[in-house]
This record gives C-alpha cells, sequence and structure tokens, in this order.
C-alpha cells in the first residue's frame, strides 16, 4: 500500500483510515495464505518424511541447551547430531528439515505457514497471541507476549528452563558481504527474503539478548560463531557469555 501524509487528515480521519487499511491487510494476508495449496507446502514441508524421524532420547543427567537461531554460521552443523546432548530450541522455517524440541516463531506469515502445515499438532510451538490464529488449535503462547523476534525468545524460553549451560548458534547479527546483504539459512524460500536482499537490522536482537544475559547470571552461555563472524561490543560486558568457534564446538561434542 502507498504511504499516506498523516498531515492531510484530522485525528478522527486518520484513525478510521489506518483501521481500514490495517483491515485490508489483514485481509490480504488471509487471502494469500488460503491460496496457498497443500501441494505447495509439501515441497517445504512433509510431515509423513518428518514424523518418521524419531528424536533421540537425550542422558537424563544433561544440563545444557542449544538454542538455533538461522544464521549461515551454523551451515556446517547438522542440528541431529546434537540432539543427544540436550534439549534444542530452534526458530522458524527450521521445522521444515527438523523437528527441535521446542519451536518459536513470532512473525504471523511463518506462524501461519507452520499452522496450515499441521507441524504444531505433533510438536511444540511456540509464539505469540495474534487473532489471526485463534481457528489454529495446539499453538502455544506467552503470557504476557514477549513482544521480541523469535531468536531473543527463544534463548530466553531456554533460559526460564534453567540449564547450566546453552550454546548459541546462528547468532550472527550482522549481514553477509561486509554486513550489507541478508544472512539467514532460509534466505530465498517462501516467507523469507532474497539473499540478495539487504540486511536485518540486529540492533532489537542485539539488546533482547542482553537482556536473557542480564537476567540469567547464574547460566554460562557459549556463542558458536564462524572465524569471521561478528561479535557486538554490548557483549563483551558480560561475564557469563563465551564465543567459541564452530571448529572448537565440533571437537567439544566430537560431531563433524
Amino acid at each position: 500500500m502507498a504511504k499516506l501524509d498523516k498531515s492531510l487528515y484530522s485525528k478522527s480521519e486518520w484513525q478510521k483510515l489506518r483501521d481500514s487499511r490495517r483491515a485490508a491487510k489483514k485481509a490480504l494476508r488471509e487471502e494469500k495464505f488460503k491460496k496457498q495449496s497443500a501441494e505447495e507446502l509439501k515441497k517445504i514441508y512433509d510431515p509423513a518424511e518428518q514424523l518418521t524421524k524419531k528424536r533421540p532420547k537425550i542422558h537424563p543427567a544433561s544440563k545444557i541447551a542449544f538454542v538455533v537461531g538461522n544464521g549461515t554460521s551454523r551451515a556446517p552443523i547438522q542440528l541431529e547430531d546434537l540432539a543427544t546432548f540436550g534439549k534444542i530450541y530452534a526458530c522458524n522455517a527450521v521445522y521444515r528439515t527438523f523437528r527441535p524440541d521446542y519451536l518459536v516463531a513470532v512473525d504471523v506469515k511463518m506462524i501461519l505457514e507452520i499452522a496450515k502445515s499441521g507441524y504444531q499438532h505433533h510438536n511444540e510451538v511456540w509464539t505469540n497471541y495474534n487473532k489471526s490464529y485463534q481457528r489454529f488449535k495446539n499453538l502455544n503462547y506467552f503470557h504476557p507476549s514477549k513482544g521480541w523476534s523469535s531468536g531473543p525468545t527463544a534463548l530466553w524460553l531456554a533460559s526460564e528452563h534453567s540449564y547450566e549451560k546453552i550454546f548459541i548458534l546462528g547468532f550472527d547479527y550482522k549481514g553477509l558481504d561486509g554486513g550489507s546483504k541478508f544472512n539467514n539459512m532460509f534466505a530465498d524460500s517462501p516467507n523469507y527474503k532474497k539473499s540478495a536482499d539487504g540486511a536485518t537490522f540486529f540492533g532489537n536482537w542485539l539488546r533482547q539478548t542482553t537482556n536473557v544475559l542480564k537476567e540469567h547470571p547464574n547460566t554460562q552461555f557459549y556463542r558458536v560463531i564462524a572465524p569471521d563472524n561478528y561479535i557486538p561490543d554490548e557483549l563483551n560486558k558480560f561475564n557469563n557469555i563465551k564465543h567459541i568457534s564452530v571448529e572448537d564446538f565440533q571437537k567439544m561434542f566430537k560431531i563433524s
């Protein structure tokens, strides 16, 4: 929709126009959602295939967890290899290829995709409440809504579960190509930007991450990064987070 000049309208006119435009946007989303065929969805998520993959048993004494963002630094790591070591909290489109213990998604388009697939009927999905989701069953809602991005929300959820150590994967913050291009494992797929698009602003992500570190001083966090990954100065202010390379992480858990 074209951007409007608010100064051209009275307060009451602007409120009516704003509400009308919001309703129109919602209707467009709903229409697009309805048109997405089952076959199109099956191209990105096949429930029959996923449900045949049983989760490995975790050692009962495990006090660690993994929080998985979708930055490309985690590409060398197979999530299946981590499943025996601890619970996995992952975000958004991860469900298309892997069943984490907890899936967190807060973007409306992403939740609509997940809900239409039926993934939430067999797996744990967490999100913020939205009227658009009322017709869907088996979604778990944060009370109150966090209002955060998916990655930091997943990190907060894991931290609330009182693990001693939490390993953070794919929290790259900065874009590719010197910070200019979109950095995401699912770039160029439905409900994601193109790989040629500009990088996503990460200020909110970083602020929300630091809030989690501040609120959970007794949890030791490990951010797993590629050799050229960005390390924000804000994270260096905390004693409960360390940065380790992907290679060292793989050696630690004897995976490749």
